[in-house]
């Protein structure tokens, strides 16, 4: 799966939220400080060439909606994250997260009883 800017994935973010929208209505959903609508028409094109998103022409308005769900594009990013990063081992990724305290032992022994359950 190709990769997003920082920017077009803030424009994804407010898709998936909306599910669809016009150019307004995404704007509306954009944190402040709000950017031109210009820059987000620009985004949103770029995000058709890369197919994330498609529209419906209505005359002269574009209604916007996301060929990619939320769920695919954050398993591919963690999976690229994961491979980059820790070589492809989930397994040093969660040591990892364990060593540097950004997860307990009680939230990885929380995680596995939930994982055995499955």
């Amino acid at each position: 799966m190709k990769t997003l800017t920082r920017a077009e994935e803030q424009v994804m973010q407010v898709l998936w939220k909306i599910k669809q929208g016009f150019l307004k209505d995404i704007l509306d959903e954009m944190p402040e400080p709000k950017p031109h609508t210009n820059t987000v028409a620009t985004i949103l094109k770029i995000l058709i060439e890369k197919e994330f998103v498609s529209y419906e022409a209505f005359s002269r308005a574009h209604r916007y909606f996301p060929l990619v769900t939320k769920g695919a594009y954050s398993k591919g990013s963690l999976n690229s994250f994961v491979d980059n990063y820790f070589s492809g081992s989930y397994k040093e990724a969660v040591s990892f997260l364990v060593k540097e305290k950004e997860m307990s032992v009680k939230d990885l022994e929380l995680l596995l009883k939930q994982l055995k359950k499955k």
